[in-house]
């Protein structure tokens, strides 16, 4: 009996995360373009499940109602014969442990330092705590406000502390990182002066799944290039389903190069086989992911619907994975300052390396501490303190950002030093090349018709071009109907 109990609860679990699922907001996502889909996303329910096949597609025709004004004027160099821009882009990631920020809280010196980008991708994890209610109840989207404010606020006021001290603790990896301070030297090449721009930034996306939270911000004279903006959720928290776990994705297209950007919190634990359940969530939000095609954007061939389908690929977050060390060997080697021995029993690079996930993808090399688990308030580790009433904890490089696709090119890659939480923020900058041609897509012959106009046509190639016509019009009409599964109010499972 109880048997058949538990059998009848564990198959009825999907059914509930359905049902949960009905009232979500999973198509909608905040943006300086539509201000109406930010009221309407603050008042509905929070999408705690698997969003799979779900969708928004912002129109391509972006009006100036997006656009800040911006004076800039800052040219930058194409590639010599490739028709490609070359921009910068500032991608971090931190996991803030449930605490929401005060308005005191500075985010100018690491967003701006040591110069401005052009595009900022900010993900964040456990904005929110991870209780019952957070996870099952509706969403508490005022941390995420606050956070967008902040970023808001640091991005668009021209102001940069030229310290770089604040960005290491020890001698070891300011010495490591030494090559980073000429980084001024490089981007004023050519007398561009990017320090002295006075520049304005828009928010193009951004998307919470309970603690998940992620925002896409792009330099105003660029967002009339951004097209195809859509976002989806894959949640992989309890039971599979739920959000306390999981990814947000955005997807856009700036000019004709398609981004995926991925925030993730993976499966948390440290004990033996816990890799493997992050290497599951890798995969699932592989699989997962769906930006589907509306009616409109079926025209536009730049319109990827799986991560994987991108030009360019950044995925960041609380990856969670841990070193296959104990915690006396790793004591060690932490008073050393020996990071590369450390590295060696890395759970993230062991899996690659034997290519049980992200077999292909790219990560920097890693020359500060490990960035979790701290104290509260304190540069030091929970393991360090023999007082310490909180759970022991090996440290561990849980906060990470790889990535993937040939317009990339890392620049550096480093952690922040704030005492905000117990994890370290984690911080890159990268090079991008952006392709300003447009892609000349030849049409299928199998669904084309042809036929020289120079030429009467007779009775057979008129029956030809009629059939041909009626393959392309069946085909259309395929497309059409499974574009409009996508617009389905309940995602399936």
């Amino acid at each position: 009996m109880r048997t058949e109990s538990k059998k009848t609860s564990t198959s009825s679990w999907p059914k509930l995360a359905k049902w949960l699922n009905i009232t979500s907001s999973a198509e909608k996502f905040r943006s300086d373009y539509d201000a109406a889909t930010t009221a309407a996303t603050a008042k509905e329910r929070r999408k705690s499940c698997s969003d799979q096949d779900r969708y928004v597609d912002v129109p391509d025709d972006l009006s100036e109602g997006w656009m800040m004004d911006s004076t800039s004027g800052m040219k930058k160099k194409s590639a010599p014969g490739t028709g490609g821009l070359e921009l910068r882009m500032f991608v971090g990631t931190w996991n803030v442990g449930g605490k929401s920020p005060n308005e005191g809280l500075n985010l100018r010196n690491w967003l701006t330092c040591p110069s401005p980008a052009d595009i900022y991708v900010i993900g964040f994890q456990e904005i929110v705590p991870l209780n019952a209610g957070n996870v099952l109840g509706p969403e508490d989207s005022g941390p995420a406000a606050k956070w967008l404010a902040l970023i808001r606020e640091a991005l668009n006021t021209n102001k940069c502390d030229h310290e770089m001290s604040h960005y290491y603790t020890s001698k070891k990896c300011r010495q490591n990182f030494s090559e980073f301070l000429s980084l001024d030297e490089e981007l004023d090449n050519n007398g561009e002066n990017y320090r002295k721009s006075s520049r304005r930034y828009c928010l193009a996306a951004s998307k919470q799944m309970v603690g998940i939270f992620l925002s896409v911000w792009v330099r105003a004279d660029l967002c009339n290039h951004v097209t195809n903006l859509k976002v989806s959720s894959v949640g992989r928290g309890i039971m599979g389903y739920l959000g306390n776990k999981g990814s947000t994705s955005i997807s856009m297209t700036l000019y004709n190069t398609t981004f995926c950007f991925v925030c993730t919190h993976l499966a948390s634990g440290e004990k033996f086989g816990d890799e493997l359940r992050r290497n599951l969530d890798v995969s699932e939000i592989l699989k997962k992911t769906k930006f589907c095609h509306s009616f409109k954007s079926l025209v536009h061939p730049l319109s990827p619907e799986s991560i994987l389908e991108h030009d360019n690929i950044i995925w960041l977050g609380d990856l969670n994975y841990r070193l296959a060390a104990g915690y006396d060997d790793t004591h060690e080697l932490l008073k050393k300052n020996n990071w590369q021995a450390l590295l060696e029993k890395d759970q993230l690079r062991i899996e690659q390396k034997a290519g049980r996930v992200f077999n292909g993808w790219n990560e920097g090399n890693i020359y500060f501490a490990p960035t979790y688990k701290y104290l509260t308030n304190s540069d030091h580790y929970v393991a360090q303190s023999s007082q310490s009433k909180e759970k022991r904890r090996t440290p561990a490089w849980c906060d990470r950002i790889l990535w993937k696709g040939e317009g990339l090119n890392q620049m550096w890659y480093v952690r922040g030093e704030s005492r905000f939480s117990d994890h370290r923020p984690v911080y890159s900058l990268f090079s991008v090349q952006v392709d300003m041609k447009s892609k000349n897509i030849v049409p299928s012959t199998a669904t084309m018709p042809i036929c020289c106009p120079l030429k009467p046509l007779t009775n057979s190639s008129l029956s030809s071009t009629c059939c041909a016509t009626k393959v392309q019009a069946e085909e259309q009409l395929l497309l059409l109907t499974r574009a409009q599964s996508c617009l389905d109010t309940v995602p399936r499972f």
